[in-house]
């Protein structure tokens, strides 16, 4: 995951001149007000907060679609407050936790959707267990934290408040961490994994374009491409727009990962990919 530029002290969200930022991702979607009552909350505790929306189109309870979607965003945004909410264990047993990182405070569950932009910030400096329910809007719902306990939370960090406000800290080896999409260079081939796959069908490899670089392959080449027991061709192109509609093709995208594509089209459906599969890419095409 691409790592932002900007590194902090710990917990230093903002300066007197600078207008706090508040980010949120969801899985809320946008046909309900569960996005509005959240800003609501906000503004009501930081009134001067810039509140940023990240995206509340995440595939319900899909912690790696947010994840990779959080890691990828964050190198564009003001250091803030950010906020995750993709929770499919909301009212269970996972505790709710801020994790500073790189001038950052990340606000979430503690199932791994903060782990990759942490990563991304230069890794944990402290964490804290949210317990502090003076800080919360009341009564707190156990299945809206993000409305009762993230967006209060986030408010109070902006006007002054401070992560160990929050409640005890935790050690950093006992947070939870998703895996990290990893590739291996190997035998003139590339092997990775789908990491996520977007609202047009496009699927985004964890290999990158310099992966791709060291095998020789250059834009214009063909691939050859292996996902499990199929192979096949595909060209490699500066965009999905480089081929005729309904056409495969694979090209750097905008964190410079490989993703597959089809012009007018859903890779992922037409190839069957969903987040996970594995995928192999050589410089030779399939014969």
């Amino acid at each position: 995951m691409p790592k932002p530029g900007v590194h902090r002290g710990s917990g230093d969200v903002q300066s007197p001149s600078v207008t706090p930022v508040i980010t949120l991702l969801t899985d809320y979607g946008l046909e309900d007000g569960y996005v509005a009552a959240c800003h609501g909350v906000i503004v009501g505790i930081a009134p001067q907060a810039r509140v940023i929306d990240v995206c509340h189109l995440i595939p319900s309870g899909d912690v790696r679609r947010g994840a990779a979607v959080l890691a990828q965003t964050i190198p564009y945004i003001p250091p803030g407050v950010h906020i995750g909410a993709v929770d499919p264990g909301a009212g269970g047993a996972r505790r709710a936790v801020a994790v500073a990182a790189g001038g950052r405070v990340f606000i979430g569950p503690d199932n791994g959707l903060l782990s990759w932009a942490v990563h991304a910030c230069g890794g944990a400096e402290s964490a804290y267990e949210i317990t502090n329910d003076a800080l919360f809007l009341h009564p707190v719902s156990p299945t809206f934290h993000g409305r009762d306990v993230y967006a209060p939370v986030a408010g109070r960090l902006c006007v002054g408040g401070k992560p160990s406000d929050l409640g005890p800290e935790i050690p950093l080896n006992r947070l939870v961490s998703l895996p990290e999409p990893t590739s291996v260079l190997r035998e003139g081939s590339v092997e990775g994994e789908v990491v996520s796959v977007d609202r047009y069908g496009n699927t985004q490899l964890s290999i990158a374009a310099g992966d791709l670089a060291t095998l020789g392959v250059r834009v214009g080449d063909t691939l050859g491409v292996w996902m499990g027991r199929r192979q096949l061709s595909m060209p490699y192109r500066e965009t999905y727009a480089a081929v005729s509609p309904g056409e495969l093709v694979a090209f750097a995208d905008s964190a410079g990962l490989i993703a597959i594509a089809v012009n007018s089209g859903d890779a992922a459906q037409r190839l069957g990919l969903p987040p996970g599969a594995h995928v192999r890419l050589s410089p030779a095409p399939v014969r």
